[in-house]
Formats: C-alpha cells, structure tokens, sequence
C-alpha cells in the first residue's frame, strides 16, 4: 500500500525538517517581478509569497538548490517545478546537469536532479 512507502511532509522549505530523505519535490515561486507586474488577474489573487520569485525568479530556487544535499540521502533526487525561469537558471547554472521532464500533455519546466549532481558540480 503507498501510504505506507510514502509520507508527506509540509514544510516552509526545510525549516522544521530533519533527517534525509529519497525524493524533495517542490513548486516555488519562480515568477520574475516584471512578469509579475502584467499576469491576468486570475493569477493576481494567489498570494505574492506564492509567486514572487525575484528579479530573474530564482530567488527560492536558489535556496533549494543549495540546501536540498543536507536533506536528501546518498541516492536522493531533487524535482523542482522553475517555469518560465527555466532559462534564466540554465545561464545561472551551465554546469548543472539537470534532467527534464517531458510530460504527455505538454511542459517542460519541470527538473530533477541528485544529490551526487548537486554536490559534485562545480
């Protein structure tokens, strides 16, 4: 049964965490503060917090980047939702090797990588 292989924790990034664990899966906000400025309105109810992901919307992004090796096992990986700032973290990032998903219906902002990429890359 998978609720017995699976347990979900919430958590404002990784404070209150301890331990490691197999897979972090994340949906920061990654919005940059221009784009912010002319989303539809149906966006502009979600909180600020929920979106706003700074200048080039990698300023959550970043946090778990550099943070998520403390909380992941020898053989964990990391997937992170990086929508539109997918192309600002490549230039910010060239050395990482990120793995992409390609769903079914369509996107491809979503990313994974281990632990071993994270602390391993230059």
């Amino acid at each position: 049964c998978v609720d017995q292989q699976v347990n979900l924790l919430r958590s404002d990034l990784f404070e209150g965490l301890s331990g490691t664990y197999d897979v972090i899966v994340t949906n920061p906000p990654y919005v940059d503060t221009e784009t912010l400025e002319w989303l539809p309105h149906e966006y502009r109810v979600e909180p600020k917090v929920a979106l706003d992901g700074g200048a080039e919307g990698l300023d959550v992004v970043e946090r778990i980047l550099r943070d998520a090796p403390d909380y992941l096992n020898e053989h964990g990986i990391l997937v992170i939702e990086v929508g539109d700032a997918r192309d600002a973290l490549l230039a910010a990032y060239p050395d990482l090797p990120f793995a992409w998903c390609d769903f079914e219906n369509g996107g491809d902002n979503v990313l994974v990588i281990t632990k071993h990429d994270l602390v391993s890359t230059p």
